[in-house]
C-alpha cells in the first residue's frame, strides 16, 4: 500500500530523527555525509566565529577591507588536502561556474558522462556512456586529433549510481598534448581517499593541469566553495570577475572548519564504522549498487521507499534522470547515525 504523506515542508532541521504530524522516522538521506550540521561541539565552535566575525560579510573579495580569515582559510584548505592552492566562495555551484568560465577557451571541451549542471557551459552535453567506455574514446579522440588543447570536465564520482571515476587514463594521453582537468569533487571530498578528496588519487602528469572544484555544504557542513589547483591556475581564477565581485561566505564557518578539524576527524571514523556495520549485515543479493569508499547505497527493489516508509523510515526517493523517470531509491548513512538506527533499517531490509 502507498502511503501519501507531506515531507517536502518540515519545520525542524534535517538529522537522524525527523518528527512529522507527530511521528517519529529514521531518516537516511541527503548529502550531510559526516552529521557536521548537527554536531554540538561543530556548533559551538561556529558560535564563537559568529561572536568573532558576526553573522556574514557582504563586501566583496576586491574590496579594500577585508577580513584576514578568508587568505589564512585558503592557506589552511590548500595544505589540508594537499593543493599547491585554493580559492574560496560562497558557494560550490559558483566556483565551478567561475572555472569552466575561466578556462572554456582553452581548447576543445569534453565532458565525462553524468556532470553536474554546475559544469555545463552551454546546456546538458548528453553524455551518458559507461565512464571507462568513454576514457577510452576520450584518449583516442584526444590522441589521434590534430588539436593541441584540450579542456575535460567531470564529477570525481557518481553519487546517484555510486561509482568512484579513475581518471588513470590521463597518463595514456599524449605529452604532446595540453590537458585542462576540471573535476566537482562536492561528494567526494571529506569522504573518498581517506577523508581527503579526489586530488590524493589523480596522476601527476606534466600535460595536465589539474584543477578541483567542489561544494563545501555536503560533507564539511559548511555554505561555501573551494578550488584546488596550481598557483598560476587559483592566481588566474582570482583575476575573474566573478571572484572579484562576489560575496565571500561567512567568516565563521570558515573560523569553524579550521578549528574543527579534530571534530571532522572523528566523525570520518563514525561514517567509516557506520558504513561497516552496514555492509556486514546488508542482505546479500543483486538489488544493492554501492562503492566502497562512498556512504551511498542504491536499491533496485521496485517501491522499498513505501516499505520502508511503513517502518518509519526515510530513505532518499526520486524520479530520474528527469520528472517523468523510474524512482530512484538510495540510502545515505551518516556520522549521525547511532548503531541503534542501523539494526532498525537492517531489520526493516529484511
Amino acid at each position: 500500500m502507498s502511503v501519501k504523506i507531506d515531507f517536502d515542508q518540515l519545520d525542524e532541521h534535517l538529522s537522524s530523527k525527523l518528527t512529522v504530524n507527530n511521528e517519529n522516522y529514521l531518516y537516511f538521506g541527503g548529502t550531510a555525509y559526516l552529521g557536521i550540521p548537527q554536531n554540538k561541539d561543530f556548533i559551538d565552535i561556529y558560535v564563537e566565529g559568529i561572536q568573532r566575525y558576526g553573522l556574514n560579510n557582504g563586501t566583496s573579495r576586491g574590496n579594500n577591507i577585508q577580513l584576514a580569515i578568508y587568505d589564512e582559510a585558503e592557506a589552511f584548505i590548500a595544505e589540508r588536502y594537499g593543493a599547491e592552492a585554493a580559492l574560496i566562495t560562497s558557494s560550490g555551484y559558483l566556483v565551478a561556474k567561475l572555472t569552466v568560465q575561466a578556462y572554456a577557451s582553452f581548447g576543445a571541451i569534453r565532458y565525462a558522462p553524468n556532470t553536474h549542471p554546475a559544469l555545463w557551459l552551454d546546456g546538458n552535453p548528453f553524455n551518458n556512456l559507461d565512464f571507462e567506455v568513454w576514457s577510452k574514446q576520450l584518449v583516442e579522440e584526444i590522441n589521434s586529433s590534430e588539436q593541441e588543447n584540450w579542456v575535460l570536465l567531470s564529477n570525481s564520482l557518481n553519487n546517484l549510481h555510486p561509482e568512484i571515476y579513475d581518471f588513470s587514463f590521463i597518463k595514456d594521453i599524449s605529452p604532446a598534448k595540453n590537458v585542462m582537468l576540471i573535476i566537482d569533487d562536492s561528494h567526494g571530498i571529506g569522504i573518498i581517499n581517506g577523508g581527503f578528496s579526489a586530488l590524493q588519487s589523480i596522476p601527476k602528469i606534466s600535460n595536465v593541469d589539474v584543477v578541483i572544484v567542489a561544494s563545501m555544504a555536503k560533507a564539511l557542513g559548511l555554505d561555501a566553495g573551494v578550488v584546488f589547483g596550481s598557483n598560476a591556475a587559483i592566481s588566474k581564477l582570482k583575476q575573474s570577475d566573478e571572484f572579484y565581485g562576489a560575496s565571500p561566505p561567512a567568516a565563521a564557518g570558515l573560523y569553524a572548519f579550521m578549528k574543527g578539524q579534530e571534530l571532522y576527524k572523528v566523525a570520518y571514523q563514525k561514517l567509516q564504522a557506520n558504513v561497516k556495520l552496514f555492509r556486514q549485515l546488508l542482505p546479500c543479493n543483486s538489488d544493492w549498487l554501492y562503492s566502497d569508499a562512498f556512504p551511498v547505497f542504491l536499491n533496485k527493489e521496485k517501491a522499498i521507499e513505501q516499505r520502508l516508509l511503513q517502518e518509519k523510515i526515510l530513505i532518499s526517493s526520486f524520479p530520474y534522470p528527469d520528472r517523468n523517470g523510474s524512482i530512484l531509491n538510495r540510502i545515505v548513512l551518516s556520522s549521525w547515525h547511532g548503531e541503534v538506527d542501523i539494526l532498525k533499517l537492517i531489520t526493516a531490509l529484511q
